[in-house]
């Protein structure tokens, strides 16, 4: 243990992107609307992603989209969202009023549209973008393009050339391979997310259907924290100089703490708003400068991937 320390630095950097704390809204949850966004920054977050954004718009699934199921949620949206055309004005209005990092999330079906919408999300003023190469439950996205890894490669290049602010990668837990990572940092990755939802169904033994209008969606929670940890652990020990944002049932400042400790140096707060609200993003903060006073930690950096020190 080290020496207790008087204060505690709690702002963190993830390359150039400057946080206040370690709390980062993940994508889509609230990133829908800029007074929804400041909501989110008064409520304590440090960071915002966006609700992912796709060239078209995009209506969705019909309901039912959501499962809780007690442990953990199954949801699938659909990637729903206005397009970047209508979504940029949100951007512009939110960069008027909010000061903490809007992380714009950008979707695709092929290259083109993701430079095309990572340009407008740029020129609307986001201050990093993140890739989503993860959604598991959308035919032609997310994690259809994530499966590609030569792809994605040419994407995270293509809008690394483009753009002069940090880019992340949202990896699901079956893409963040060692080789998959490699590719990307030689593309020009700046920071990795991990992990998305994982796939996931849900059925009604008395109708002897399933539940989602969809059939199949996306597993999140605290049911997947296990997994999430494991797959930060592994991608901070093989790449300890990329930052990486510990996203999967992260749900108060002890699930917070264990990201950090084996590597994520913030962390993605997403389902547990659904039952714990905005409040969670000061709890989670609250939590965490009292844990890493009582350590003996003086900032978060010093804290994070501890347990790979030991």
């Amino acid at each position: 243990m080290l020496n207790k320390p008087c204060t505690v630095d709690m702002k963190v950097c993830l390359k150039s992107l400057h946080l206040i704390n370690p709390t980062v809204l993940t994508s889509g949850v609230l990133g829908v609307s800029y007074s929804l966004m400041k909501r989110v920054e008064e409520a304590g977050a440090g960071a915002i992603t966006t609700k992912t954004i796709t060239k078209e718009p995009r209506e969705g699934y019909w309901n039912p989209v959501f499962v809780d199921l007690g442990y953990g949620y199954v949801n699938a949206i659909g990637l729903r969202n206005p397009g970047v055309d209508v979504f940029r004005e949100e951007i512009r209005r939110a960069k008027k009023i909010i000061r903490i990092p809007i992380i714009g999330s950008v979707g695709g079906r092929d290259l083109d549209e993701f430079v095309y919408v990572a340009e407008e999300m740029l020129e609307a003023g986001c201050d990093s973008l993140e890739l989503n190469l993860s959604c598991p439950h959308v035919s032609g996205y997310g994690g259809d393009i994530g499966s590609d890894v030569e792809l994605t490669s040419k994407i995270i290049k293509e809008v690394k050339s483009i753009s002069e602010k940090p880019v992340s990668a949202k990896l699901s837990a079956s893409h963040a391979k060692k080789n998959f990572i490699e590719k990307y940092i030689d593309a020009g990755i700046d920071i990795i997310a991990a992990i998305n939802t994982l796939r996931a169904m849900v059925v009604n033994i008395d109708s002897m259907t399933p539940v989602l209008s969809n059939i199949v969606g996306g597993l999140s929670g605290p049911c997947i924290r296990p997994i999430a940890l494991a797959v930060i652990y592994d991608i901070h020990r093989e790449f300890p100089d990329i930052p990486l944002i510990g996203v999967g049932g992260v749900e108060d400042w002890m699930s917070a703490v264990e990201m950090i400790l084996v590597g994520a140096s913030a962390v993605g707060i997403g389902s547990a708003i659904a039952k714990k609200g905005l409040s969670i993003f000061k709890e989670i903060v609250k939590g965490l400068e009292k844990y890493m006073e009582e350590k003996g930690f003086r900032s978060v950096k010093d804290l994070t991937g501890y347990i790979h020190r030991n």
